[in-house]
């Protein structure tokens, strides 16, 4: 490869690192990258045990896209988020629709009264067992997916090798047993580990810039050798692929 080409991919790699993504979406990635499907779909099972007249809380909402999918009733939906950027989205999208918002500063805050809701949902976001259980009517419903300790491991230890997992405690048995000695009744718990490709090295960049928790040293200058070895794979083999990790669990109150 000359250094002219060298220096174009850099230029357009630089672009992707400076690209915001608002809300919770992936939508600049469209073509870019294919997520193999897991052995679950989440909204699926949410609707599955959500009733039209339950009240529901999403925790984390992001930008409110998944939670507008439940088609819930509006007057019986309600949303936490944390992330200013995303607050100022929901507000815009949420409220005018009746779904009232709970702006706060961690993820794991549920600022509702203890035994007020029928059903709590939580789409990679940290919560705490004891806290979820609180809130929840007796008989109500918790409903998680997770990232798991060890997603996108061989990608971000290629591009950091002092990389170590930000969430070493985010796995399927841990969550088992702290929902359970919270009062929780375990009705369903699967993991899968699906696997993530990339057909371009700017779809890279741009999502290790987006998620910089699971990138946190990631930079054009530091990691252009590698980008540059990741180029030579894709124009090898079209394209390079890691692992996600994912659990998924259902959770009721018992009495």
């Amino acid at each position: 490869m000359s250094k002219e080409m060298e220096n174009d991919l850099k230029l357009l790699w630089e672009k992707e690192a400076q690209l915001d993504m608002h809300g919770w979406n992936f939508d600049h990635l469209k073509g870019r990258w294919l997520n193999k499907e897991m052995p679950w779909d989440y909204r699926k099972i949410v609707l599955k045990y959500l009733k039209q007249d339950a009240s529901l809380l999403d925790m984390a909402t992001g930008g409110g896209e998944l939670l507008l999918s439940f088609k819930h009733n509006t007057a019986r939906t309600s949303a936490t988020e944390s992330w200013l950027p995303n607050i100022k989205v929901i507000k815009e999208r949420l409220l005018p629709l009746g779904i009232k918002i709970y702006p706060t500063k961690t993820e794991e805050e549920l600022p509702i009264k203890d035994d007020s809701v029928d059903f709590i949902t939580n789409s990679h976001a940290a919560f705490n067992a004891a806290s979820v259980y609180k809130k929840l009517h007796t008989g109500g419903f918790f409903i998680t997916e997770q990232v798991g300790a060890t997603n996108n491991f061989s990608l971000s230890r290629y591009l950091d090798e002092s990389y170590t997992p930000p969430y070493p405690e985010s796995t399927l048995l841990n969550s088992i047993i702290n929902l359970k000695s919270a009062g929780f009744e375990i009705l369903l718990a699967k993991q899968s580990f699906p696997e993530l490709i990339f057909f371009d090295v700017g779809a890279v960049v741009y999502y290790a810039t987006v998620i910089p928790w699971e990138f946190k040293n990631f930079n054009i200058d530091q990691c252009f050798d590698k980008l540059l070895s990741l180029q030579k794979l894709i124009d090898a083999n079209q394209y390079i692929s890691t692992n996600e990790d994912r659990f998924i669990i259902v959770a009721r109150k018992r009495a």
